[in-house]
């Protein structure tokens, strides 16, 4: 405990402000919603159907950008800031590169969601509210770029301060847009996604502008030049990104389809399910932030060249995440019939959330280790296991078994939790298995 307690100590100050910017950023889509639902239902609607759209292909463009990471970390670990700025550099390559491709998507929204078998009313309108940002993709991935070169030196604060102010100036662009205040016309839907858009671009100038006022690239800045396009490196990145993006992109569409299974089973069904999804959601930006900080720690550690002590950091920063998942599953356990009450006054609704919330608490504990346990694989360059694995415990087992009992046995919305409990127990056990064997020293 006394070697393992200054570690402890270093992640969770490494931890908080990643999870709290986290948090942020689900917020401004909760305004985003607030706002639009007072618009009137078709408007909330055609919301939800473009941001499933947008938000799972926005990650996984975010999962190539994240291939700078064990770049930066281990870079800034061995005290070599010119090849921690070329990551940088770098990084923001592959964004444009990254904005081009997912921009090109999400100019499809309408016909796409059509096909889908959406309404073709609610469709154009979610089209609509996603063409409209469109310009400032490149501003969101330009941010990710860069906080993830704080982060792999340990500066975390500024993407938090930079989120903060973009949940302020997103309430009252939706303010102003949304309703036509301040002599501006009532846009409606559409004004929120220019208000998302415009938001974005507070989001990033924010960011380059506390790096620029605080010096904070001092010690890991070089000037611009052809070995930023070099492209044995921009493969190197794609190389660790491409199995991040998967990843992200198995993960996030898996809960999708779990989400269309439970409509199946009726309104009540899919809202108690939405319910149990959101707070999940909502507890798991807290082990996404101790995984991001044990990217950051054993990249630091593994670049300096003290391999046990990244271990030592992994094992502890999976035990941290297992912990506070923990903890969150005794919530889920003891206020399973309060917590859907914040949500909804239907009892039915309430009584089935009740059902199945203390199954998201085992799912929780599980949860956290996978994250974690990717994070710490991530900071040596090992991101295919994660992506493997999310297919195999996902799409191999957890939604056939989910799909065979609801669709073919008639089992009720548990079967659902419990078929993506099993999955991801899978994938945790496996992710911490490769992280031994990669990691001597990690138990």
């Amino acid at each position: 405990m006394s070697t393992s307690r200054p570690e402890l100590e270093r992640l969770v100050r490494l931890a908080w402000p990643i999870a709290g910017a986290q948090v942020g950023n689900m917020l401004m889509g909760i305004v985003d919603t607030l706002f639009v639902g007072r618009v009137g239902v078709d408007a909330l609607a055609a919301l939800s159907l473009g941001n499933a759209f947008l938000y799972g292909t926005l990650l996984i463009g975010q999962g190539l950008v994240l291939g700078i990471d064990p770049l930066v970390t281990q870079a800034h670990g061995a005290a070599d800031g010119r090849a921690t700025a070329l990551a940088l550099q770098r990084g923001l390559v592959v964004s444009g590169f990254v904005t081009l491709l997912v921009s090109l998507a999400l100019w499809f929204t309408e016909p796409v969601l059509v096909a889908l078998g959406q309404e073709p009313a609610l469709a154009e309108a979610a089209g609509g509210y996603i063409d409209v940002q469109i310009p400032t993709i490149g501003a969101l991935y330009a941010y990710l770029a860069l906080r993830s070169y704080l982060q792999g030196r340990g500066i975390v604060r500024p993407a938090l301060v930079a989120m903060l102010l973009a949940n302020v100036t997103n309430v009252l662009f939706n303010w102003v847009l949304v309703f036509g205040h301040l002599g501006m016309p009532a846009l409606g839907l559409r004004g929120s996604g220019i208000a998302t858009a415009l938001s974005r671009l507070v989001l990033v100038a924010a960011l380059v502008g506390l790096v620029w006022a605080g010096r904070l690239h001092d010690g890991a800045w070089t000037q611009w030049s052809r070995a930023a396009l070099d492209r044995a490196a921009l493969r190197r990145i794609l190389a660790y990104g491409l199995p991040i993006a998967l990843q992200m992109g198995f993960e996030v569409w898996a809960f999708s389809a779990a989400t269309l299974l439970a409509g199946r089973l009726g309104a009540a069904s899919v809202a108690a399910h939405t319910i149990a999804l959101n707070l999940a959601s909502f507890s798991f930006m807290m082990p996404l932030g101790i995984a991001q900080a044990a990217c950051t720690r054993v990249g630091n550690l593994v670049g300096a060249g003290r391999s046990e002590a990244a271990s030592h950091a992994a094992r502890v920063a999976i035990g941290l995440g297992a912990a506070v998942m923990a903890c969150w599953a005794l919530v889920f356990v003891t206020l399973r019939s309060v917590l859907p009450g914040l949500y909804t006054p239907d009892a039915a609704v309430i009584g089935l959330a009740a059902t199945i919330l203390p199954i998201a608490g085992a799912f929780q504990i599980f949860d956290g280790v996978q994250v974690v346990a990717a994070g710490a694989l991530r900071a040596i360059g090992d991101t295919r296991p994660a992506a493997v694995l999310n297919f195999a415990g996902y799409w191999l087992v957890a939604l056939p078994l989910a799909a065979w009992l609801t669709v073919r046995e008639g089992a009720g919305l548990t079967a659902i939790w419990w078929s993506l409990c099993l999955g991801l127990l899978l994938v945790a056990s496996g992710l911490v298995v490769f992280v031994r064997r990669r990691m001597p020293g990690v138990s």
